[in-house]
């Protein structure tokens, strides 16, 4: 029986250390027949005494967390980051869906313990504090992977579809997105920029893939959204 076990989609799989497992549309692990997706994009291994993920694509990136999302870290192509924990999380996303599997360890290098004082989906991450428009923002981006209920994909809105479901018009939509992204930055959080200070171009898939795996959102904040729309109505 091997070490190390992916669910994806409630399929596991156990790769051997002896051989290098691949990920994407084609590979070990056939995640979709989605155009956007490297044929391999993911690869886990076994050397030096532990297992590492890298990332052997060539454009797409991958957001990695334990379960708790105490630890997050972004997998930029080329990249390769070990797996010490007794369960990880991988979220990414190709075109407009996004995906997600877990990377499960029998003798993790590395053993948490949760305090019963911490709280999930807190609205501030460090010095961050979000407004509840903000936060309702969020809610509505990462609405279909909050209830995707055990599948591995989503297809996360457009954002004009999530301007939409919160009542709101676009440009404010757009503004507030804006707002977002520049608070997440200035405490590091990578893949919201492009270049030159320049937003991203796929950071509303970047913004769910943080916002779900550091737990910042939950299922339980989906009654923000229908609040947040009936405040609006109200206000006109």
């Amino acid at each position: 029986m091997s070490d190390l076990s992916i669910d994806f989609c409630g399929e596991w799989y156990e790769p051997a250390q002896s051989e290098v497992f691949s990920i994407g549309r084609e590979g070990d692990l056939e995640v979709d027949d989605n155009p956007y997706l490297h044929r391999k994009f993911l690869q886990i291994a076994y050397y030096d005494g532990i297992w590492w993920l890298t990332n052997a694509g060539s454009i797409l990136s991958a957001t990695v967390a334990d379960a708790g999302g105490g630890m997050q870290a972004w997998l930029a192509p080329g990249a390769r980051i070990p797996l010490v924990f007794g369960q990880t999380n991988v979220v990414f996303t190709a075109g407009p869906t996004t995906y997600e599997f877990s990377v499960h360890l029998n003798t993790p290098a590395f053993k948490q313990q949760s305090s019963e004082s911490d709280a999930v989906g807190d609205t501030t991450i460090g010095p961050v504090i979000f407004t509840d428009s903000q936060k309702a923002l969020i809610v509505a981006l990462a609405e279909p992977m909050l209830r995707r209920e055990g599948t591995g994909f989503a297809a996360i809105p457009s954002s004009a579809e999530a301007a939409k479901r919160l009542g709101w018009a676009l440009t404010r939509f757009n503004r507030k997105l804006d707002n977002v992204c520049d608070k997440l930055d200035r405490v590091g959080v990578v893949g919201l920029r492009g270049g030159g200070g320049k937003l991203a171009t796929n950071r509303r898939a970047r913004l769910v893939e943080h916002a779900v795996t550091s737990h910042l959102v939950t299922a339980a904040d989906l009654p923000l959204l229908e609040s947040m729309k009936m405040q609006q109505e109200d206000e006109e």
